[in-house]
């Protein structure tokens, strides 16, 4: 009888060359997990009012104020052109209102980056402008126009920067 003889190269798949491909594998799934929930809570918060009670109780006399508004015939415009943000509000009759003060607070869609709130200033022509640079993209605007004798005017517009 003849005996045959194969080398050993010493190379054999042991436990520990299991526990090595679990914690692998599990590492890299864990890690992209993480990864994900860190971008997903550094983008967008999903807040989207401070305190959704209080909200809620504001809604119905926001609702009235602006069906008051559109009964006036008030219509509220917004552009963004040559880095400047610009605002018209007028009546029924297409003259300017002249409100007391006009903030814009402009944020993306999804996410928090560049989120800023600015004053406009009142023009000779009646609108309300201020110089800002939006990056490229899809922008969200939320104007509010206070007076002295009306309720506070509410208006969202998008903007659409660079194309």
């Amino acid at each position: 009888m003849t005996t045959q003889m194969t080398e050993d190269t010493g190379r054999r798949f042991t436990g520990w060359h299991m526990l090595a491909l679990m914690i692998g594998f599990f590492g890299i799934i864990i890690s992209v997990n993480v990864f994900m929930a860190v971008s997903a809570t550094r983008t967008w918060t999903g807040l989207v009012v401070e305190n959704s009670y209080v909200a809620s109780q504001e809604f119905n006399t926001k609702l009235a104020n602006a069906r008051d508004q559109i009964a006036m015939g008030w219509e509220g415009g917004l552009e963004y052109a040559d880095s400047t943000l610009r605002f018209t509000l007028v009546d029924g009759d297409g003259n300017p209102l002249r409100p007391q003060t006009v903030s814009v607070h402009v944020s993306r869609p999804i996410g928090v980056t560049g989120d800023q709130t600015l004053m406009l200033e009142h023009m000779p022509d009646g609108s309300f402008s201020a110089p800002v640079t939006l990056d490229t993209g899809v922008w969200n605007a939320a104007i509010i126009a206070t007076f002295a004798d009306q309720p506070d005017y509410e208006h969202r517009a998008r903007l659409n920067v660079g194309g």
